[in-house]
């Protein structure tokens, strides 16, 4: 790749890094799917990004297994291709190597099923009202059940040891209130459960360096993006019979 190339991939490398592990499920196993995936990309690749993207959707596909039930790969990978990664649905069509009028047909398919399953309780973390208030709105459209909305860390642990969320939802500034990153820490200490970090900077989550989140979303996002990130932190990756 030529010196443009090189510093388009740097810059991609973080939203690819969020994509595949949002596809694995985990920290460990999106990051290995990148490593590799950078070993196979095309030296003539004409979009570092969507060279990257493509590389980890082949990799994934070569070991995801036959689905039935709410979604099938290819379904989860388009999804989060469009409403993760904000990518035009004609550029996510071609990292799955499908014609256009294809992927959209299909991403009308995974929107109306995916409305149908995953329903869990959230807990949200959000010092911003107005902010939290529409979070809160977007999660129950999704299907789910807020069992609480906390502004500070303290509050946060209090409400988690109380009503045990299935699904965590956190911002990590929260002003006077302490950090959210902090307070995820502090409730996984007593319990497990899958966490989505919602920031208007996501590549600071992702820097390489200790441990990360599996999954990050972006300030401002689509109600679809929720979905999509919902539905893959509550199965872990896996699929719904």
């Amino acid at each position: 790749m030529n010196t443009l190339q090189r510093e388009e991939l740097m810059e991609a490398l973080p939203y690819a890094r969020r994509y595949a592990r949002a596809l694995i499920g985990s920290q460990a196993g999106g990051d290995a799917l990148v490593g590799e995936a950078l070993r196979r990309l095309s030296a003539d690749a004409p979009d570092a990004r969507l060279a990257l993207y493509a590389a980890i959707t082949a990799l994934h596909d070569a070991d995801a297994p036959v689905e039935h039930g709410a979604l099938d790969h290819r379904q989860r990978q388009l999804l989060l291709l469009v409403h993760l990664e904000d990518l035009a649905p004609e550029d996510a069509a071609y990292v799955l190597g499908m014609a256009p009028a294809v992927a959209e047909e299909l991403l009308e398919l995974a929107r109306a099923a995916l409305r149908k399953h995953a329903a869990t309780d959230v807990l949200i973390i959000e010092d911003e009202p107005i902010i939290a208030l529409d979070i809160e709105e977007l999660v129950q459209s999704c299907g789910h059940r807020v069992i609480g909305v906390a502004s500070s860390e303290a509050e946060a642990v209090t409400i988690a040891r109380q009503h045990r969320p299935g699904l965590i939802l956190a911002d990590i500034n929260l002003g006077g209130g302490g950090d959210g990153s902090a307070a995820v820490t502090r409730i996984l200490r007593e319990r497990w459960a899958p966490v989505i970090f919602v920031t208007a900077y996501p590549e600071r989550l992702l820097t390489g360096i200790g441990p990360e989140p599996a999954f990050v979303i972006s300030k401002p996002f689509h109600p679809m993006t929720l979905a999509i990130a919902t539905f893959q932190a509550v199965t872990g990756g896996l699929d719904l019979a």
